[in-house]
């Protein structure tokens, strides 16, 4: 029996023209097959990149008003009277000590270290405090957040923030939240007398109105110059704060914690601060990850399935390419290339509809003022995975049917 492979392209190796024919001779069964690899890449394309903009969409939200890394002061602690009779000591009551606001110790020298570590991006000191902000017979509580705003508003962006005016803040401005404007009946220009609990007081004006995105911040919050905060706390010289952000936000409490080994302060990542949003995070991280094992194995075990019954269909044609001389190692590439190429035009196929999928869920699925819910970013490095897992994929796919193609007795596969 004359097999009826045609003449070899010189360009082409052997094993690429018989593994090509056999998936064209079998074409509904790849057509098939490459669907269902498509459908599972697509899959896979699809919930990676609308989970990575989602979760970058939140940890935005998060961060947008607040550091990655903030430093305090130590808190204040009772100890017992040193050489006091211990029945004394037994029978007392420990109460803890009343906070007081106070500086970070040799701050400017603390920042100048976290300023050397190569993971930290900007590092802005901050003088915050209670105060009570007088305007007629009106008054509110509010919390002082003293800036430099060179600094801070690379942390926070306030004037894209500002609602009304502008985000100026010099020694005799301040900057106020929407809620609290509205509270005290003032606007942009007008001046609001702050008084602080050690009675210092200084008369500041408008120059910004914020919005925050959170009703009670914009209640509370209010934000000056440094030295004005400063001066108005009793913080002459200190800071209560340093504000820190990082070039990987997931890596704050790595950073935060080296910090505190390096200088000395107590270092709280937003990861601690909001570790239950933290831990959706990673459960979402999870979800993602057992997604694309589920749709790989099936992936997998479809393509392993296609090529069994590939084997036993093609029996009589390895046999009789076995006769002539073909070896095993031979028809064991010839196999692995048929799931190598299945996995990889599925990949091409799942990418194609995976991008489709994203493109049409973002025409969809929009604000009420007709803006994109979330930006999801097509990043080539994703298409490249997905390509290269689905072809690696195919190949250990295919090596159990591949070696049971290798085996076969030449004699038995063509009498059979």
């Amino acid at each position: 029996m004359q097999t009826t492979l045609q003449p070899l392209p010189r360009w082409m190796p052997f094993e690429w023209l018989v593994a090509l024919r056999f998936l064209r001779e079998g074409r509904v069964q790849t057509l098939f097959i490459i669907g269902g690899v498509a459908i599972g890449v697509g899959v896979i394309v699809f919930m990676s990149a609308l989970l990575s903009g989602l979760q970058t969409n939140f940890v935005k939200r998060v961060l947008t008003g607040q550091a990655h890394i903030q430093l305090l002061p130590p808190k204040e602690t009772a100890r017992a009277l040193r050489n006091a009779d211990p029945l004394t000591v037994e029978g007392s009551i420990m109460q803890p000590p009343l906070q007081r606001l106070k500086s970070i110790d040799q701050w400017q020298s603390v920042a100048a270290q976290i300023r050397a570590l190569p993971e930290v991006n900007v590092v802005s000191p901050a003088a915050n405090g209670s105060a009570l902000v007088v305007r007629g017979d009106a008054s509110r509580a509010i919390t002082v957040v003293g800036i430099e705003p060179e600094l801070y508003f690379r942390i926070v962006p306030m004037p894209e923030k500002i609602a009304r005016g502008t985000a100026r803040v010099t020694i005799n401005d301040i900057l106020i939240g929407t809620e609290l404007a509205n509270d005290l009946g003032v606007s942009v220009g007008d001046k609001l007398r702050v008084t602080s609990a050690n009675g210092n007081a200084n008369t500041l004006s408008i120059t910004g109105i914020f919005d925050l995105g959170n009703k009670g911040a914009n209640a509370r919050t209010t934000m000056m110059a440094l030295r004005s905060a400063q001066s108005l706390l009793g913080l002459q010289g200190g800071v209560s704060a340093l504000d820190v952000t990082v070039h990987d936000v997931y890596g704050a409490e790595l950073v935060a914690r080296r910090i505190t080994q390096l200088t000395g302060v107590e270092a709280d990542s937003w990861i601690k601060t909001n570790e239950q949003f933290f831990t959706a995070i990673s459960a979402q991280t999870t979800a993602n990850t057992a997604i694309r094992v589920f749709v790989g194995l099936s992936v997998a075990f479809g393509i392993a399935s296609v090529l069994v019954v590939s084997v036993v269909q093609k029996s009589r044609e390895i046999g009789i390419l076995r006769a002539m001389g073909i070896t095993r190692e031979q028809i064991l590439r010839i196999f692995l290339l048929q799931g190598g190429l299945l996995g990889f035009g599925g990949a091409l196929a799942g990418s194609a509809l995976g991008s489709a999928g994203l493109v049409v869920w973002q025409q969809a699925q929009r604000n009420p003022d007709g803006t994109v819910m979330f930006a999801v970013s097509f990043e080539p490095l994703m298409f490249a995975m997905a390509l290269l897992l689905a072809t690696v994929t195919g190949l250990i796919a295919s090596f159990a049917p591949a070696m049971r193609a290798a085996r076969l007795d030449p004699v038995s596969a063509i009498r059979g």
